[in-house]
């Protein structure tokens, strides 16, 4: 028996995961395949959505929209399947030096960051078990989500309702027409949607396109006495979890890469907690999964150069939870004739990077 969908999606990470839900949402008939992995980059993540960030302290690419539209998505979701995903709550950028305090109060004066840095302490504010002496940057409307918990709920729905298929997917089955493809003899789109995550670097559509995956690890803690009240961030962030449990994270490792969790991934999280608190601390658990990232830490939108029914949704590096809603959103709008795509997010900037004669 053969089935009929509108969007055949492959990949149940955050990208293909808010992009199926979205186009749901909207009434077309979507299937997805995904097998499952319990180490996928998704699976990993801590989930936090940081407006500033990096060594530079830099405001995110188009935090001002991202956030607010990746909170109201979350809180939606939320109230499908009540439960709690998105615990909103302040972030503090832990200064390392007197130089580190002083170039961000320097900075502050043309404020780059717009209503994102609550405030700038330049004393320890006196957290339980934090060190700071330097004291930091307190940021606002950020937080974190708790992505695996998101995903399996989404993806019991999917098994219930039909429309996830956990298995994986063979791109050599996949044959394009002119109203669209048939897959493996059994399923027909109108559409197809690559979300394979770092995956897609092995994919014979796709190959071609900048992604350079890598490799971050995390930890999960029990630190009692540290405070649970926002997230912690320098050289790592600590992720409160509740009841004196944290995540730390996270790691970059570029290729080769380890098969799962490392020793040395272990010790060099355990090293950058200790530069945040002197207290005490158990390893309760470890996980590595391979990032999505793309040189120019942009998303990777659209549809394929040469074959019209096929389109490509990822490339979201270390803010998926971040980007997905509003990249979902912005994808379904351009699939559905509604809008263009930002030019920025386009894979189009990207094209001339396809091989002559390749797909």
């Amino acid at each position: 028996m053969t089935t009929d969908c509108d969007f055949l999606v492959v990949g149940h990470g955050i990208a293909g995961a808010t992009l199926a839900y979205v186009l749901r949402e909207r009434g077309y008939q979507v299937l997805v395949y995904d097998p499952g992995q319990e180490n996928s980059a998704s699976n990993v993540a801590a989930g936090l959505m940081n407006p500033v960030a990096g060594k530079r302290f830099a405001l995110t690419w188009q935090a001002a929209e991202l956030l607010p539209f990746a909170t109201a998505f979350y809180r939606e979701l939320e109230q499908r399947y009540q439960q709690s995903f998105f615990t909103e709550t302040p972030i503090l950028k832990i200064f390392g030096s007197i130089e580190e305090q002083n170039a961000i109060l320097a900075r502050s004066a043309d404020n780059p960051w717009g209503d994102f840095v609550a405030a700038l302490d330049t004393t320890d504010p006196g957290l339980p078990g934090v060190h700071a002496p330097f004291g930091g940057a307190w940021l606002r409307h950020g937080g974190h989500v708790a992505v695996r918990e998101l995903l399996a709920s989404m993806a019991a729905e999917g098994t219930r309702d039909g429309w996830l298929r956990r298995e994986a997917f063979d791109w050599s089955q996949l044959a394009f027409g002119p109203t669209g493809a048939e897959y493996a003899g059994q399923v027909r789109a109108r559409h197809v949607i690559c979300c394979e995550g770092a995956a897609a670097v092995r994919n014979p559509y796709f190959g071609w396109l900048p992604l350079t995956p890598n490799q971050g690890e995390v930890l999960d803690v029990e630190c009692l006495g540290l405070s649970p009240e926002q997230v912690l961030n320098r050289g790592a962030y600590v992720v409160p979890m509740g009841a004196g449990q944290f995540r730390v994270g996270a790691t970059y490792r570029w290729p080769p890469f380890a098969d799962g969790p490392t020793a040395v991934g272990r010790e060099e999280l355990a090293a950058r907690l200790t530069v945040v608190t002197d207290l005490p601390f158990a390893v309760t658990g470890q996980r590595a999964g391979v990032r999505p990232a793309v040189r120019d830490r942009r998303p990777l939108l659209g549809p394929h150069p040469t074959v019209p029914a096929l389109s490509f949704c990822g490339g979201y590096g270390s803010k998926g939870v971040m980007l997905a809603p509003r990249m979902a959103v912005l994808l379904a709008d351009f699939l559905l004739n509604q809008t263009e795509l930002w030019p920025e997010a386009s894979l189009q900037r990207y094209k001339a990077l396809q091989p002559v004669g390749v797909h």
